[in-house]
């Protein structure tokens, strides 16, 4: 009696390195701030009123900026790979987008830039629908990671046997 085994899926774990806790980046933030605030309350004091209201702007804008950064450390991708199909599950803080590909028509694509200070690409797509890979990855990663799921994935028409089953990518 045959009995096919089927193997573990293969976990990739893509996820930004946003090495700045909440504590590191508000005192970041205090840090920056306060030169700034003090130079225009002194120049308040003098007689230049006009410079405080553009220092608060400055570092308000300053402070939207850095809670736009640290939102990003929230973004992960997770693609599970297993015999049959591939799973990419891309979160974005609380909102999740899955996209699911039948692994034997499946194709891995890197899509090189037009310019050169514009990134790369990295698709997998099948039968008119595409979800792109590891958008927040250096180019050598993306490169990288492109060749592992070339060999995990295979080409059109070929589905490669599964080796190591998790592995976790930190950018």
């Amino acid at each position: 009696m045959d009995s096919v085994t089927a193997t573990a899926p293969t976990v990739i774990t893509l996820a930004p390195n946003c090495s700045l806790s909440r504590r590191g980046a508000g005192l970041f933030l205090l840090t920056v701030s306060l030169p700034p605030l003090g130079m225009s309350v002194w120049m308040t004091a003098q007689g230049f009123w006009p410079v405080l209201p553009f220092a608060g702007l400055e570092l308000a804008l300053l402070a939207w900026a850095l809670r736009l950064s640290m939102a990003r450390a929230r973004n992960l991708q997770v693609i599970r790979i297993d015999d049959a199909r591939i799973e990419i599950e891309t979160r974005h803080g609380a909102e999740v987008d899955t996209m699911v590909f039948t692994r034997h028509w499946a194709q891995v694509k890197l899509r090189r830039a037009r310019t050169p200070w514009h990134p790369s690409q990295l698709m997998i797509q099948s039968h008119g629908r595409a979800c792109e890979v590891g958008s927040f990855m250096t180019e050598a990663a993306r490169g990288s990671l492109a060749r592992r799921l070339s060999g995990l994935v295979g080409r059109v028409n070929e589905s490669p046997p599964l080796g190591r089953p998790d592995c976790n990518i930190k950018v």
